[in-house]
């Protein structure tokens, strides 16, 4: 019998062999006689003196069926009240000795049946603790994961319109067939478990190419990107573009605050499913690129939320950082600052949000250039969105739909376009088929009018700035890693009121429109 058998069975067997009721002049050998012939039971139901109300009843039966080693009298009880002798606990102990016997012989036999197998599995075993002893000693960090997202952007333009001298212009600068990139890695931290840290550190070389949000891209600007990105300290440089904290207070608030916070990163919720894969940035706003501006800087913010219906309200100063008043700083004249305030309610297949937004020194993220120029002086202006999404349960022929509209007030004086507090909108709906032809693919499209001056504020100036943008993709999910989706857009008439300046006004078409493709492809790791 093997060491830890022996170990096991000791305490009960000093146990059973101590001396318990009855001494040796006691001892009735005729009992222990009927006690040893008697042959061992197979259930406790065979016993008519033991009942489920004893107190050893469930240790009785366990023995029983388990090792077959329990044996009563001919009569068909087991006398659990009365003394045992020393005999009767040596009869007792050396039939359940046999029955281990048995089984020990019994584990041997396929020990040896199954050693190869055995030592297969103990192979992979020790593989496996080397492995994780492995990664244990070089692991990036308990707490924090890494998520990345690099996008190759492949295209070009196509300009048209009543202005050969606007066109070359736009041709000279955006014409060429361009390769741009953009790279993301993100390290989410938890200290808690429900708390975030998040740290992310980006960049790209999009501000020389035609879709660039500085630089060459500023000319049209509305065929800008929404993965154009490029630090202002240049190309292929690498900067932080979030570092905020988030954690909760209770079950139903959620508190943020950091360095470099954007607007939506403290909405409870997103009021669009559109789109699937980004193409035109201006259609990535819920159709209120006033409201929605995503002012990027140090802020903080805080929701609240409950059976679906949620409150948000942020702040955020792009310049915080600035100590000079006139140039930066938070509350200050000089300080490129949003307040943002929403109330949503989220289903399970549709959801809808009203916003509103004082921003003061930031333009709509997204307009024309005469509805940015209004909104990033000195004057202040105030926004108000209201958006909304359905979606089907199941995918198929019937498109989720996501829209939106904005209407944006400013306060300033324009000298450039003769503009005294004027007023702009905006609008857009996005269709999107998940699954499209293939599973896992998606198919969409959106319609809109990015932020575009509707009232100039001036009885005798005319608003010349109305626009049209649509955009059409599909994206193939070649693995669940890799995407590649072609795009085509065109924008009617994306200089606005700007084009009419530059025009002269010489005829009523529009001065440039533009038309563009892109095959952009996406890594996720």
């Amino acid at each position: 019998m093997k060491l830890f058998q022996k170990l096991l069975l000791a305490p009960a067997a000093l146990g059973l062999m101590a001396p318990v009721a009855a001494s040796a002049a006691d001892l009735n050998i005729a009992g222990v006689s009927q006690y040893g012939s008697e042959e061992q039971v197979t259930s406790i139901t065979q016993f008519s003196d033991v009942q489920p109300t004893d107190w050893a009843y469930q240790a009785l039966s366990n023995l029983i069926e388990r090792y077959g080693c329990v044996a009563g009298y001919p009569n068909g009880t087991y006398r659990g009240s009365r003394a045992m002798t020393r005999f009767e606990a040596a009869a007792l102990l050396n039939a359940c000795l046999d029955r281990i016997t048995e089984v020990t012989d019994e584990l041997k036999r396929l020990m040896k049946e199954f050693e190869k197998e055995l030592a297969v599995l103990k192979g992979r075993v020790d593989g496996l603790e080397a492995k994780v002893a492995e990664l244990e000693a070089t692991q990036f960090s308990t707490t924090t994961k890494l998520k990345g997202l690099a996008t190759f952007v492949l295209g070009a333009n196509s300009f048209g319109g009543s202005n050969n001298a606007i066109k070359d212009q736009a041709k000279a600068i955006e014409g060429a067939t361009a390769f741009a990139y953009d790279v993301r890695l993100i390290f989410d931290t938890s200290f808690t478990g429900k708390d975030l840290l998040r740290t992310t550190l980006r960049s790209g070389n999009f501000a020389d190419s035609p879709w660039g949000v500085g630089g060459n891209g500023e000319y049209v600007g509305l065929n800008s990107l929404e993965v154009a990105f490029q630090e202002d300290a240049g190309p292929n440089v690498v900067g932080i573009n979030r570092l905020f904290y988030q954690f909760p207070v209770g079950d139903k608030v959620t508190v943020t605050v950091g360095g470099r916070v954007r607007q939506d990163d403290m909405l409870a919720m997103w009021p669009s499913v559109y789109p699937a894969d980004t193409v035109l940035d201006v259609f990535t706003y819920a159709g209120a690129p006033g409201t929605y501006s995503l002012n990027l800087g140090a802020g903080a913010g805080v929701w609240y939320e409950d059976n679906g219906w949620s409150f948000s309200v942020n702040y955020v100063a792009a310049n915080a950082n600035n100590g000079n008043p006139e140039e930066g700083g938070i509350g200050t004249s000089g300080s490129k600052e949003t307040f943002t305030a929403q109330i949503g309610y989220a289903g399970n297949n549709w959801g809808a949000a009203v916003a509103y937004n004082y921003g003061n020194g930031v333009g709509p993220a997204s307009a024309t250039p005469a509805a940015f120029a209004a909104g990033v002086g000195a004057g202040s202006n105030n926004s108000v969105a209201v958006s909304a999404y359905w979606q089907p349960s199941e995918s198929g022929w019937v498109p989720s739909i996501s829209a939106g509209w904005g209407i944006t007030g400013f306060s300033q004086y324009d000298q450039d376009f003769n503009f005294d507090g004027p007023t702009a909108n905006s609008w857009y709906v996005g269709l999107q088929w998940d699954d499209a032809f293939i599973k896992g693919n998606a198919l969409g499209m959106a319609l809109g009018q990015p932020t575009f001056i509707t009232n100039t504020g001036r009885d005798n100036v005319s608003a010349q700035d109305g626009n049209w943008a649509w955009e059409w993709w599909y994206k193939f999910q070649v693995t669940d890693n890799i995407s590649v989706t072609p795009a085509l857009y065109y924008l009617s008439n994306p200089l606005g009121q700007a084009g009419w300046v530059l025009n002269g006004r010489t005829n009523d078409s529009a001065p440039l429109t533009n038309f563009g493709g892109i095959i952009k492809t996406t890594f996720k790791f």
